[in-house]
């Protein structure tokens, strides 16, 4: 085994473990035994149980973060830079389902430095997203009757409730289904539908 898989490979094996059984009821020498590692190789990456948790998650964020600025950085209009922000946060959330469901069900087990470098991160991706949609505001392209909080967890709402109903398996693939979802986000927030323009 190729040291550079380890990391990977423990991983794999804790999501899969911490979804069928539950992060408390599953203990690291079952994760490790998963993942044909040893207990010192997992360590090397993942100091405790907790950690691997967060790294659970830091994976998916941290890719989504990437995504967000690389997006940003790209300019344009603003109308199409948060279609793509809002695309991209759909699809990479489709394609870490596994993790994001073990992460939001078991997040509360965190300890308490895990959690609050957690909404530290969270706050950094939905800040830059906010800023978006207050561009969008001022260019009067988005409404502004409604809090932008509420308008970002009308959204992120909807990502977030993808595990209990989306299976990759079934007939709408993640690229169409982001797209939908983005199209409803959108038209919502739309300033002129909000004064009965239409488009």
């Amino acid at each position: 085994m190729k040291e550079t898989s380890v990391a990977d490979d423990v991983m794999r094996a804790a999501v899969e473990l911490f979804a069928a059984n539950g992060y408390a009821n599953t203990s690291v020498q079952q994760v490790v035994e998963a993942a044909g590692v040893t207990k010192g190789a997992m360590y090397h990456y993942f100091q405790s149980k907790d950690d691997l948790l967060f790294g659970i998650y830091d994976r998916m964020l941290s890719l989504q973060k990437e995504h967000l600025d690389a997006i940003i950085e790209r300019g344009g209009a603003v109308s199409k830079v948060l279609r793509a922000v809002c695309v991209d946060v759909i699809e990479t959330s489709i394609d870490f389902l596994p993790e994001g469901t073990v992460f939001f069900r078991s997040m509360h087990m965190l300890t308490a430095p895990r959690q609050s470098e957690v909404t530290r991160r969270r706050r950094e991706y939905h800040d830059e997203f906010a800023a978006l949609i207050e561009q969008g505001q001022n260019e009067g392209l988005y409404r502004s009757d409604i809090p932008r909080p509420v308008l970002i967890a009308n959204f992120f709402a909807d990502v977030h409730y993808l595990s209990h109903w989306y299976s990759p398996e079934g007939p709408e693939g993640k690229t169409l289904l982001a797209e939908q979802l983005t199209d409803l986000f959108l038209t919502g927030i739309d300033a002129r539908a909000a004064k009965g323009d239409g488009r």
